[in-house]
């Protein structure tokens, strides 16, 4: 076993985390959610998405998201740009890092995009290209690498494959994602081995999210295998509209409470991090789902 001593977390609330809400969260809540995280510590965050608002009404203010925000030196600014259309658009607001995704599942792929894996990576190729071109970031995801809620059991094989077609398009890091949350420890260490026979261990993410309780355990196992890089989402918000029951990311207070009780630094400040949880979580007028944030609250209370 061999721990990182510094893990660096990227939260991506306000993206993933919000798209799929269904009540309209203002840009100028948006904009404070960026603010309060940054405050606590994060230096990689990702802000929205440029999608068609016809599909994800949600990030339709993703311009004046880009606007707001007031950023600070140091800390990376992301947005998921689907299509060629999308980066362009996402191009004015001057993104330090573009995300990109492709399903390990072709049912899901096709469910979600309406192509097939192969065709979305084709897709995909124009906008890597173009952003590499313009000297910024690219970072990929790999959907469904636990578990497919059309497929079922997703082999590693087929990880690996998507990972090698990300490789050959120029996407520079990749995030095994446990998009609906069913996997567990085994099969989180055998994607991530899947992963890691195209991609160094300095250029890989884990990607998990709660639904069956699972989310700590596997980045408890990732941990073990020397990733130290995670994405999480503040509060826990989140969920994916193609999988019935499926939670958000993993709460981004529960790692944090998780790191610094195995004395892994992160350069989060836990409190300001669970502020910013309890934030966003009034707005939308439910406790938060993080244990760590409903925990710490209830002591400072009492």
């Amino acid at each position: 076993m061999s721990l990182p001593s510094f893990v660096k977390l990227v939260d991506v609330g306000p993206r993933d985390g919000l798209q799929n809400e269904k009540l309209p969260v203002p840009a100028a809540v948006k904009i404070e959610l960026v603010q309060r995280l940054q405050q606590a510590g994060l230096k990689e965050i990702e802000v929205t998405s440029f999608v068609s608002p016809k599909w994800v009404p949600q990030m339709a203010d993703n311009a004046q998201v880009m606007a707001g925000i007031e950023r600070q030196p140091g800390v990376r600014y992301s947005v998921l740009t689907p299509n060629l259309q999308g980066f362009e658009a996402a191009l004015k607001s001057k993104p330090d890092e573009i995300v990109v995704f492709g399903a390990a599942s072709e049912a899901f792929s096709q469910r979600n995009i309406n192509c097939s894996v192969q065709e979305s990576m084709e897709r995909f190729a124009p906008v890597v290209a173009a952003a590499r071109a313009a000297g910024i970031y690219v970072r990929g995801a790999i959907s469904c690498a636990l578990g497919c809620p059309y497929e079922g059991e997703v082999a590693p094989s087929q990880v690996e494959r998507v990972a090698r077609l990300m490789k050959d398009i120029g996407v520079q890091h990749i995030g095994v994602a446990d998009t609906i949350g069913v996997g567990t420890p085994l099969k989180a260490q055998r994607a991530i081995e899947a992963a890691l026979k195209v991609y160094e261990l300095k250029d890989l993410s884990g990607h998990f999210h709660d639904t069956y309780g699972q989310a700590l355990a596997n980045t408890l196992i990732a941990l073990q295998m020397g990733v130290w890089q995670f994405d999480t989402s503040v509060a826990g918000l989140g969920g994916c509209p193609y999988a019935k029951g499926a939670t958000g990311n993993v709460a981004s207070e529960d790692v944090v409470y998780l790191l610094h009780g195995m004395g892994i630094a992160t350069g989060i400040d836990l409190d300001r991090l669970i502020d910013a949880g309890q934030f966003i979580s009034d707005f939308l007028q439910r406790p938060s789902l993080s244990r760590v944030g409903k925990a710490l609250l209830a002591r400072r209370s009492a």
